[in-house]
């Protein structure tokens, strides 16, 4: 699962949750996803008021502490406005402090507040992610990095450290629909997440087949050709109750995110319609939500799912009652039926 670790109001009560609260319950989130079984735990990068984790890796940093095996990686890191040099350390540093469970997810990110916060020119948005990718890269494969760009100042000879317990970080691209985004990981082998938030799945399809054509084509070997999926969801006893649950808080968060009024908002009806086989929102009971992440399988042959499972302040009580079903529920089926279909 993933989180923005969102600190918006609840819209049933009004009441807002300081940064303290949301991180300590983010954290004992992540602790219960690791008790459960789940592999992966993400978490985004924000600069806004509305959002408590301006740094990713600090926080999963106090996970690590807390949990034994599960994943531990950004979600995404906004690598434009970043040094990499920096991301780097700081994921190293994580990978050490939770025995080789850090990965980093680099993204151009959704939300734009970071450049001017950093003093980055928006107008570069595309030529900084490619060159910071490009630095990020070269200091993951080696410890001494010679580089020179346009927006950040060069390195000779320098050592980068700590190095992280594994060989090397690993390092997905997050991306959102964008050909050229899909075009850029495959021709660098590098593991691709995308994030499908509305509407019908399978439009998504060739966009997959253009990033896994890309990346053989460039001479990458399949087992590096790897697909995550991410998603916003919930898990209850019913979908009934999943939807009735979960809209409340995906309308005002996005309603606070995108400054929208809740007219201009999907309805509720249409929120529900999302549920469906095809759709994007993965919500419902165990059983439904296992199949759906099947059905996104059997079209994107994808080995990682990530549910966003809180858009939105949830009660903490809500989102733990999630985690216990995703974990002890939805994926023992997803894992078996997977086996199976492999076989």
């Amino acid at each position: 699962m993933y989180s923005f670790a969102e600190a918006v109001a609840d819209p049933n009560t009004g009441r807002r949750i300081s940064p303290q609260e949301r991180l300590k319950d983010l954290v004992e989130e992540i602790e219960l996803a690791d008790q459960v079984g789940l592999d992966v735990y993400g978490l985004g990068e924000h600069h806004r008021e509305d959002f408590a984790a301006a740094s990713p890796a600090v926080v999963l940093a106090a996970a690590a502490a807390r949990t034994e095996k599960i994943r531990l990686t950004s979600a995404v890191t906004v690598l434009s406005s970043s040094d990499p040099v920096r991301v780097h350390q700081d994921f190293a540093t994580l990978d050490l402090l939770s025995a080789g469970r850090a990965e980093i997810m680099a993204g151009r990110g959704a939300f734009v507040e970071s450049f001017p916060l950093f003093g980055f020119d928006l107008s570069d948005y595309d030529t900084l992610f490619e060159e910071k990718l490009d630095l990020l890269l070269k200091i993951r494969a080696d410890e001494k990095v010679t580089w020179s760009g346009r927006h950040r100042p060069p390195l000779s000879d320098q050592g980068v450290y700590p190095r992280p317990e594994q060989d090397q970080l690993p390092v997905w691209v997050g991306v959102g629909g964008s050909p050229s985004s899909a075009v850029r990981a495959g021709k660098l082998g590098l593991p691709l997440s995308l994030g499908i938030i509305a509407g019908d799945v399978r439009r998504f399809a060739p966009l997959v087949e253009l990033y896994r054509a890309t990346a053989l084509e460039a001479g990458h070997p399949e087992n590096a050709v790897k697909v995550s999926i991410n998603a916003h969801g919930y898990v209850a006893d019913s979908k009934k109750q999943a939807i009735e649950l979960s809209y409340p808080y995906f309308q005002s968060a996005m309603s606070a995110f995108l400054n929208t009024p809740f007219s201009a908002l999907p309805t509720k009806q249409h929120y529900g319609a999302d549920t469906a086989l095809q759709g994007a929102l993965v919500a419902g009971s165990p059983e439904e939500v296992a199949e759906k992440i099947l059905f996104q399988q059997s079209i994107f042959g994808n080995g990682r799912f990530l549910m966003q499972i809180s858009v939105g302040t949830m009660p903490h009580h809500e989102v733990m009652r999630a985690i216990e079903l995703l974990g002890t529920r939805v994926a023992p089926i997803v894992r078996v039926e997977s086996l199976v279909s492999a076989t």
